[in-house]
């Protein structure tokens, strides 16, 4: 195969060549899409018309240098137009939700620059199953299981070294030992139960390495963690509290409508400077911090704030139309720093939702993700221990895990 071709489609062909059962593919290059040059797509996608539906994996030349799971996989129809619009959706997330993270990626791992139009995708037919995901970590194999699309119930994420199936002990060892080097090896098991390899990522040059340990204290009620083989972290942190931005922004509001005379328009900027400021701040922490701890005192628990906020200018449509589009976009601009923080803490009502890669691919062995809470009705109670230590954002907070998996946090 060409060496332009990326090491996602590379080592699945190396894979298929060497009889291991990698489900059928086609990888489908930028230029193709480009040119319009779709013979070969067409021909394939004929083969697989029963499924109605297949799968579009990203495969761009750069993406081995980014961790798993920044671009995207997506389900889509079996005809070119889907494969057209599953790339373009690629492109985009890759320059809006993505963003950040590419962003964070090249300011702290040497990440490259990006030609997005350079993504080409690959191609296969869709599997409804369960995903799995195996590497050997410290001389041993370690099976993620996630997104179970095949249960009604669900069960959390989770990682352990007895697989349901045994044949993936000797499959994951006998991958490695043809490609030649430590890999991470993704698989899809069908609701027959049978195995299929669906993606193979290089891991040899990550390293894995101890943290240390070290001591102002809050005594919180449990964490989430899928890896628990270290009980301490140190981290930058963000102090989240949206309920007194709401206030802030109200309080701009009043200010501005106090000046109104009767039927003069109103100039919302300040109340849009409010809002950018606060997502300049949260994307510039997010830059200077390769790995960061959000204190959560409000997140998503402040919807009658928020309510006034959106609605206070109902009074001059055109205004409140523009302040509302920035406060839910501010939504999303929140969601997005709360993903690249791997370490949550927060009262028990919020979850990071993960996929396979956050939850347990290899650039979460390091740093796995750490949901740290305290019980909702603590809330009031917690909050006010919080303010009277007096942490603030950019501090360093120290995280320690007792035997009965009750954390403390302290401000270092």
């Amino acid at each position: 195969m060409s060496h332009s071709v990326p090491e996602k489609a590379e080592l699945l062909e190396q894979l298929r060549q060497g009889g291991f059962a990698v489900p059928d593919f086609i990888y489908v290059p930028p230029e193709h899409f480009e040119t319009e040059t779709f013979d070969a797509l067409e021909a394939f996608l004929e083969k697989h018309r029963e499924s109605f539906k297949v799968i579009a994996r990203s495969a761009h030349p750069e993406e081995r240098r980014f961790k798993g799971g920044t671009f995207d996989s997506l389900e889509t129809y079996a005809d070119v137009g889907g494969i057209r619009y599953a790339r373009n959706k690629m492109i985009k997330l890759a320059g809006t939700s993505k963003r950040l993270s590419i962003l964070r990626q090249q300011r702290f791992d040497h990440a490259p620059e990006l030609d997005l139009e350079q993504m080409g995708v690959i191609v296969m037919p869709f599997i409804d199953g369960s995903s799995v995901m195996a590497k050997m970590i410290c001389g041993h194999w370690e099976f993620g299981y996630c997104r179970d699309r095949i249960h009604k119930v669900q069960s959390e994420p989770y990682i352990t070294r007895t697989p349901h199936d045994r044949r993936l002990v000797q499959l994951s060892k006998d991958i490695q030992a043809h490609l030649g080097f430590r890999c991470e090896i993704e698989y899809i098991i069908s609701a027959d139960g049978g195995i299929h390899v669906v993606q193979a990522k290089d891991i040899s040059n990550i390293d894995i390495l101890e943290e240390k340990e070290n001591h102002h204290t809050i005594a919180l009620d449990g964490v989430r963690r899928i890896r628990k083989r270290r009980n301490y972290r140190e981290r930058p942190l963000y102090v989240m509290d949206n309920r007194a931005f709401y206030i802030d922004l109200i309080s701009l509001c009043e200010e501005v409508l106090a000046d109104r005379h009767d039927g003069d328009g109103v100039d919302i900027s300040p109340m849009l400077a409010c809002i950018d400021s606060y997502e300049a701040g949260m994307e510039d922490f997010a830059l200077r911090h390769h790995r960061y701890a959000v204190l959560g005192l409000a997140i998503q628990d402040t919807v009658e704030l928020f309510q006034i906020a959106n609605h206070y200018l109902d009074d001059i449509p055109e205004q409140q139309a523009a302040l509302s589009k920035a406060l839910y976009n501010n939504l999303y601009m929140i969601d997005i720093f709360l993903s690249e923080a791997d370490t949550l803490i927060a009262k028990d009502k919020f979850r990071i939702n993960l996929c396979s890669h956050d939850a347990y691919g290899i650039d979460t062995v390091r740093n796995p993700m750490w949901t740290v809470y305290w019980h909702v009705d603590r809330h009031d109670e917690v909050v006010r221990e919080f303010g009277q230590v007096g942490f603030r954002t950019g501090d360093t907070v120290g995280i320690h895990i007792n035997a009965d998996e009750k954390p403390t946090v302290h401000r270092l």
